[in-house]
């Protein structure tokens, strides 16, 4: 999980604060130990650590924690504060235009997904900006590379602008923008060439890419589990081509967080985006002030609710309102809420988010995932009369469901008795208005455990 060994010093340092009533400067500087100690552990640069705890320590020696009556609180709330400087203060808009294309270059060394980066973000701006993007492929370096960005552009319905044979990428980014004016496509996202490490020709080609097409947008792909090593590139980046912001992958992944505390305070560009999945929509805005609250294990309850707003289905939430309240709810659209929960991703993750702890005891995310597919397989395997009346579903068509679907009989038992359940609990929600209801827990539409 993501920051999962520094949310767990983070909390430690904490709890044990809240245990003491006042505090003096002997805890204060204990604390401040611990966290320097836990920002090195994560691959935090060390002069980033270094100003983070000297502007920690004078602000909690002072008033602001020394005389209040809830100073553990206090000392929270700055580290918080400070925290949030230095993943960057704020979200950062990237720079659209109105009456042009678009055009932004993706940068960065070979293994840090740029490619799949460049095709997640014409997609993300396709749906949220309303854009009419174009992929480029001036990767002519990489074995398959412009093959790899022409299945992500069929697989998302998005046009790649690319030559079969070696062209020179500075021909192509020009021939490509010049497309794009004459087909009206208002993005131009183009995806360079990267190499293990940063040579002088890698830095040339890309220089002359960016003087010939003006680019808008330099944004740095990084691969988040690099730690330390990826703030040296992105500074070398940085002090050649100008960046405009930079984009962090892979942290879904064991990462220790270096990266993201380190890269925004060294090379003074935002991070703008963050890659938290391998699916082409597992990309997001990067806000600094939700980052800081799930390192400190607070929730990040805007992030979930960005999340299901962007996977649900508005038009199939009203129809779905519509038949509860006319208790039409059937098998059908118990699949579509599961298959839509999927669709969120990790639910582990998702928990993460609202409970700001990665320690979510008992829970198994690919459990949880496995059984959600059973049971679309399981509903799958009935008739669509089946589905419409699951009461007619007696013992001889259970048989039939289990083995079509490949489970036991067992397993199709309690998906109907937990279509059943939900139904109930569905009538009691939408029953005669006006009366007194007691306060039910949220429940997945499925056995996660």
């Amino acid at each position: 999980m993501l920051f999962e060994g520094l949310n767990e010093k983070f909390q430690n340092v904490f709890s044990g604060l809240k245990k003491k009533g006042k505090l003096t400067e002997a805890d204060i500087k204990a604390a401040n130990r611990e966290i320097k100690l836990a920002l090195l552990e994560a691959d935090v640069n060390f002069k980033v650590v270094k100003e983070f705890t000297k502007i920690v320590a004078e602000r909690a020696n002072g008033e602001e924690v020394m005389k209040s009556l809830t100073p553990a609180q206090q000392y929270i709330k700055i580290v918080n504060e400070e925290l949030i400087k230095l993943l960057g203060g704020e979200a950062h808009e990237l720079e659209i235009k109105k009456d042009e294309p678009n055009i932004f270059m993706m940068v960065g060394l070979q293994g840090a997904g740029k490619t799949t980066t460049a095709a997640k973000l014409a997609n993300l701006l396709r749906k949220e900006k309303k854009l009419n993007p174009l992929l480029v492929a001036c990767d002519v370096q990489r074995p398959a590379a412009v093959e790899q960005l022409k299945v992500l552009g069929r697989e998302l319905n998005i046009p790649v602008y690319s030559f079969e044979q070696k062209m020179n990428p500075r021909v192509i980014a020009r021939q490509a923008v010049a497309e794009a004016k004459k087909n009206g496509n208002d993005l131009v996202i183009i995806d360079t060439a990267g190499r293990l490490h940063i040579d002088d020709n890698l830095m040339t080609e890309l220089e002359d890419i960016s003087g010939l097409v003006k680019p808008s947008e330099i944004l740095l792909t990084v691969d988040g589990m690099t730690g330390q090593e990826s703030v040296n590139v992105a500074n070398e980046f940085n002090d050649r081509l100008g960046l405009s912001g930079v984009i962090l992958t892979k942290l879904d992944g064991d990462t220790r967080g270096g990266a993201a505390l380190s890269i925004a305070y060294t090379t003074g560009q935002p991070i703008k985006f963050i890659g938290t999945g391998e699916k082409l929509t597992d990309i997001e805005v990067f806000h600094p002030d939700r980052m800081a609250n799930r390192i400190l294990g607070m929730s990040d309850v805007l992030s979930f609710i960005d999340k299901a707003q962007d996977m649900f289905d508005m038009e199939k939430a009203q129809e779905l309102e519509e038949k509860l309240r006319a208790q039409e709810f059937d098998l059908n659209d118990f699949r579509d809420q599961i298959e839509q929960i999927q669709g969120m991703g990790d639910i582990g993750g998702l928990l993460e988010m609202l409970t700001g702890s990665n320690k979510i005891k008992n829970f198994d995310s690919k459990a949880a995932e496995k059984q959600a597919s059973r049971q679309i397989a399981i509903i799958s395997s009935m008739t669509e009369e089946e589905r419409l009346k699951p009461n007619i579903i007696n013992s001889s068509r259970r048989k039939r469901i289990a083995a079509g679907s490949g489970v036991q009989v067992s397993d199709v038992n309690k998906l109907l008795k937990g279509f059943d359940q939900t139904k109930k609990m569905v009538k009691q929600l939408t029953g005669t208005p006006g009366k007194q209801r007691r306060k039910r827990r949220f429940r997945l539409p499925f056995n996660i455990g």
